[in-house]
């Protein structure tokens, strides 16, 4: 991506790109033509399975007000009480609403990228992405992902691979 191109893009998807690059990752944020707000939407656009959709889930830690990032595949659900028992440290997660996600992340709902944050949040991957062998990410804004492997996203966030998602009977 050249300079030109990148200054014509949003300041968080600039700062994904960044973040791609400096990381040696070779897949530049593309910018969808509608806002891919909900793994279904962002799957829709782009012609593939909604668990192929990495979406980042964002909690607060009510013991130290600290985020705390989900990465989840786009077909699954988080399982609050796991995410609390690997990082809750002995309390309770909450809700994280718009103000506490933009603040914290520097990011809107939607666009939440699961790399270059404002303020480095406690982060788990979902164990269940790693069913494909390719998963798509939002850049930081609800028109911006990027391509990666679920190995990439170990690599480019360090952050642990768990089961942290519901389970079906039979699933």
């Amino acid at each position: 991506m050249c300079g030109a191109e990148m200054h014509s893009l949003p300041e968080g998807v600039q700062r994904v790109a960044r973040a791609l690059q400096e990381k040696g990752h070779p897949h530049s944020p593309q910018m969808l033509d509608d806002a891919a707000r909900t793994a279904q939407q962002a799957a829709d656009a782009l012609g593939i399975a909604v668990g192929q959709i990495a979406k980042s889930i964002i909690f607060r830690r009510k013991s130290d007000d600290a985020a705390v990032l989900v990465i989840t595949s786009g077909d699954r659900r988080v399982d609050e009480k796991k995410v609390e028992a690997l990082v809750g440290q002995g309390g309770k997660l909450g809700r994280a609403d718009a103000e506490f996600v933009k603040s914290r992340t520097g990011y809107s709902i939607g666009g939440v990228s699961p790399l270059a944050h404002a303020q480095p949040p406690v982060t788990l991957i979902d164990r269940e992405l790693f069913r494909f062998d390719e998963i798509w990410a939002a850049a930081g804004h609800p028109h911006g992902v990027f391509r990666l492997r679920p190995q990439d996203l170990e690599r480019l966030t360090g952050a642990p691979v768990a089961d942290v998602v519901q389970h079906t009977e039979g699933g």
